[in-house]
């Protein structure tokens, strides 16, 4: 009795479960639709329901109509009758915007993680429900299995704007630049409608079928969706437009009768059922701990910088984009700065000792998400270095900001699915993960969540992700997995302050947490060494941001010579290397010389940033660094070149 007394009183306050805490459910009730059992219920409180086939099909397969749920709902009925569920939830006068999509994806997460719903719903979109299914649907390409559209408006300049053929409704046009928060001027230059930027949802090949009507007026075909489909299939989408032009052509040919529909069930009900359905991406997150603090901050509307330490997976157009779009648009009531620290052919080891300068001395930063495991391993970067690099990455930051929250991922490459084949444990991702435990920190474990869907046949590393730097199918899939990430963990009640994390004790004591570059000024010039102000290459090779136009020290012929004088533990250089890079002679403290080589597989055609730590657990104090060029240099170099961008030094 006590049990119904609490669940009776959970239904009349509402309820916050699981991964849907902060998601308020309240007016439960019962009632039919078209034969069938409907659950109506508000959450938060926005009027929604769903109903129930009479013997629905496992796994809870599901149809989610976008806008006008009572309109032709011939298809809905065979749905139901065939197991699939019908669900709606009631976002008017949103015009697609993200405030809609947000409301979306809480309906998403709601019936997904609470009734246990498919995680891919089939999207039924009639007229401005078109603005909703694809914005959603772009937002979260990998949770659709198809969209079935009918006369849906895929560009508001042509309705509700009526700038085109369309006659427009201007009452209508007013509410969506007030929703916005636009001007006209600015509205008829909008870069996202539906027709626009389809890659994504493209690469996951979500079949998308469009009924029509030729006379249509209202939203005319050749402005909509003519439009996209084109765009769609330019992108590699399987789309399919059928008008309809039987029966008669109502609302100035925006109203039609839809035929053969049974057909058209057939199409959402092949898709919804699949398969294989893709495997929860929460498997693959590790959360060793939370994201309190940025909770915190984004519930009290305070100012958020997000910084992305990594390398070219980060730099280049993609995740990073993507869930910078998505934190903006899940949090408007906060102003987010977004920090790219992304750049090509850089690991652990150089983040360690740019974090200061390419980090920390931009401000506050309040979230730090850290890729490093790719490049790790195409460089070749030694296990202990790439410890004391991560640790030492994580305490930099921490000391500079206590409070920051700090997420490490492991993204995936060939080595990486290879060493999962073999049943091994790839030697970054294990390294990623210690330090995430150690220091309590979420990890994303990206390599196995590629490698296990690939073996799970949801997609192939050849044909969608391409490579290690992802298609666009593997770049809206990493932003997904983030996302997901970042929905779990910030949800619920906000904390009552930012709170300060605890250090704990180094895993190893000569970790890199006092790592930062020491100007090339510092360094003796002459003996054939010369300071460049502003570097740049005149044999037309490439180039890396920040690695150009820049001070460097340089050295061209061998025996050249520099030195530096530094206190520290660690110490090494930060070089571009080129087609005509040589090799050094190194000694610390008058010990024997060494030999490096600076010219990489790469370097042929560009001058890429390149590391090497050449002095590595050293006592405390003071010490001096001989560098000198030596005379031979790899065969396929043009020279002897040596240029100097930083000293790396850890402690000075």
């Amino acid at each position: 009795m006590k049990s119904k007394k609490w669940w009776l009183l959970l239904l009349i306050s509402g309820f916050c479960i699981g991964s849907t805490c902060g998601q308020v459910v309240t007016d439960l009730k019962e009632s039919d639709w078209k034969g069938f059992k409907r659950h109506n219920f508000r959450l938060n409180g926005n009027a929604a329901w769903y109903a129930v086939p009479h013997t629905p099909l496992p796994g809870k397969p599901w149809v989610w109509r976008a806008y006008f749920p009572d309109w032709h709902t011939d298809m809905d009925s065979v749905l139901l009758s065939k197991g699939v569920y019908i669900a709606y939830i009631n976002a008017s006068d949103r015009f697609g915007h993200s405030g809609a999509v947000n409301l979306w994806d809480d309906f998403y997460n709601y019936l997904v993680t609470r009734q246990q719903f498919a995680p891919r719903p089939a999207l039924e979109a009639v007229s401005r429900g078109g603005l909703y299914a694809y914005a959603w649907a772009k937002r979260n390409p990998s949770k659709v299995s198809c969209i079935y559209a009918e006369a849906p408006v895929c560009d508001f300049t042509s309705w509700p704007a009526g700038k085109g053929k369309g006659k427009g409704t201007p009452a209508e046009w007013k509410k969506l630049l007030h929703v916005y928060g636009l001007t006209e001027a600015q509205a008829l230059q909008y870069p996202d409608q539906p027709k626009d930027n389809l890659e994504a949802l493209a690469s996951y090949k979500v079949p998308i079928l469009h009924v029509i009507g030729l006379q249509d007026k209202i939203v005319p075909a050749e402005e909509n969706t003519l439009v996209l489909v084109q765009n769609y299939v330019r992108n590699g989408g399987p789309a399919t437009i059928i008008p309809m032009t039987r029966g008669k052509q109502e609302l100035e040919g925006h109203h039609f009768p839809i035929t053969d529909v049974e057909t058209l069930a057939g199409f959402v009900y092949k898709n919804v059922l699949r398969k294989p359905q893709p495997l929860p991406a929460a498997d693959f997150i590790h959360s060793y701990g939370n994201l309190d603090n940025l909770r915190f901050r984004i519930q009290h509307k305070e100012d958020v910088t997000v910084a992305f330490l990594g390398g070219s997976i980060t730099n280049m157009k993609g995740w990073r984009d993507k869930v910078g779009r998505y934190l903006a648009e899940r949090y408007p009531g906060t102003h987010f700065r977004f920090l790219n620290a992304g750049i090509p052919s850089l690991g652990s080891l150089p983040h360690a000792f740019r974090l200061q300068e390419d980090v920390l001395d931009k401000g506050r930063v309040d979230l730090l998400f850290i890729e490093a495991a790719v490049n790790d391993r195409v460089n070749g970067t030694p296990g202990t270095q790439q410890r004391r690099a991560l640790e030492g990455i994580v305490r930099h930051a921490l000391a500079a900001n206590p409070a920051m929250d700090i997420v490490l991922m492991g993204f995936a490459d060939e080595f990486k699915l290879s060493d999962y084949r073999a049943g091994k444990l790839p030697a970054e991702i294990g390294i990623h993960e210690d330090v995430a435990r150690h220091y309590g920190l979420p990890f994303i474990n990206l390599a196995a969540a590629v490698y296990a869907r690939i073996a799970h046949k949801e997609f192939t590393w050849e044909d969608d992700f391409k490579n290690l730097h992802p298609s666009p199918f593997g770049q809206e899939w990493y932003a997904d997995a983030i996302k997901t990430l970042l929905q779990t963990q910030l949800n619920g009640e906000a904390p009552r302050a930012a709170v300060a994390k605890k250090m704990p004790r180094p895993m190893n004591v000569l970790h890199y947490a006092k790592g930062s570059y020491v100007p090339v000024k510092k360094a003796s010039a002459g003996n054939g060494f010369v300071w460049v102000p502003s570097w740049q290459p005149s044999d037309g090779a490439g180039t890396r941001p920040g690695f150009v136009k820049v001070p460097v020290l340089e050295g061209t012929a061998a025996g050249a010579s520099t030195m530096l004088s530094f206190e520290g533990t660690a110490v090494g250089i930060a070089v571009v290397s080129g087609p005509d890079a040589g090799k050094i002679r190194y000694s610390i403290d008058g010990r024997p010389e060494q030999t490096a080589d600076l010219y990489t597989q790469w370097s042929k055609g560009l001058h890429l940033p390149w590391y090497l730590l050449l002095g590595d657990g050293l006592k405390k104090g003071r010490h001096r660094l001989k560098i000198s060029i030596a005379g031979e240099h790899d065969p396929q170099s043009k020279g002897n070149a040596v240029r100097i961008v930083h000293f790396l030094v850890n402690g000075r």
